[in-house]
């Protein structure tokens, strides 16, 4: 038995929608690997979960009856005598077909159910899951940079004395993010540059237009011990000459 296969035994299970017989053989496969254990553990969590967040409800009759009454109003072609001699044992009763699509309807209906619930407890509640998938890629660095073991952060002034830059950065990640307030506001003709300072050489990390709320500006490139932030104020399209062409608005050492 494989894991897929172990897994849907497992959701029969702890949902109590196992027949006799596959029942046995989630017992067995449990048994004969013990590091499915974590895996079935989950699914009986979850279905606590569902059971206590959800009420109790039975699906309507109406549905079965109805599906009932339209097979036995459907013509059926009988088999020749020859087709009769050579038949299969006699077709499941009724009460086994039921079972068996009662036990698929419910394992399907518990990979979705988990799923939410696994949702709502990573906290997504409060936001949909279409804005926590589609955040902006500096968001998600400086989730991830907050998050890292050698995460560090520095805050300094602009140069003017106006305003405040934050960088937050991870040398094991290779990634910096900056944090503005109050930066200055530019023309349309303007654009704040992004720079890794290493040594005396200054590469470019992107370009960076502060949108409502001063969105964090992630630095293209990979950041290397010793590299020093910066940010400049060049011509719309960046630095014609790849280099810094005005004095830095503020300097943010990481060493």
């Amino acid at each position: 038995m494989n894991r897929d296969e172990f897994a849907e035994l497992s959701a029969g299970h702890a949902l109590h929608a196992l027949s006799a017989e596959d029942e046995r053989a989630y017992q067995a496969a449990l048994a004969a690997d013990p590091e499915w254990q974590d895996m079935a553990a989950q699914d009986v969590d979850a279905a606590g979960l569902l059971g206590a967040a959800v009420p109790a409800e039975e699906p309507p009759a109406a549905i079965g009856d109805a599906l009932f009454a339209r097979i036995a109003q459907t013509p059926q072609i009988p088999a020749t005598p020859a087709q009769e001699a050579a038949m299969a044992p006699p077709p499941p009763r009724t009460e086994a077909i039921q079972t068996v699509a009662r036990q698929k309807w419910m394992r399907g209906m518990f990979a979705l159910a988990a799923s939410l619930v696994l949702l709502v407890a990573l906290g997504f509640g409060a936001v949909t899951v279409n804005e926590y998938l589609t955040r902006p890629a500096s968001v998600v660095a400086l989730q991830q940079i907050e998050d890292a073991s050698d995460s560090q952060a520095a805050t300094a002034e602009l140069a003017s004395g106006e305003g405040t830059v934050t960088a937050f950065w991870s040398e094991s990640l290779g990634q910096a993010v900056l944090v503005s307030d109050d930066l200055p506001a530019l023309t349309d003709e303007e654009i704040y540059e992004l720079w890794f300072v290493r040594g005396e050489e200054a590469i470019s990390a992107g370009l960076y237009r502060p949108a409502d709320g001063d969105q964090p500006a992630l630095l293209e490139g990979d950041l290397q011990p010793g590299d020093a932030l910066a940010v400049t104020i060049e011509p719309a399209g960046g630095s014609p000459t790849g280099r810094p062409s005005t004095v830095p608005i503020v300097v943010i050492p990481t060493a």
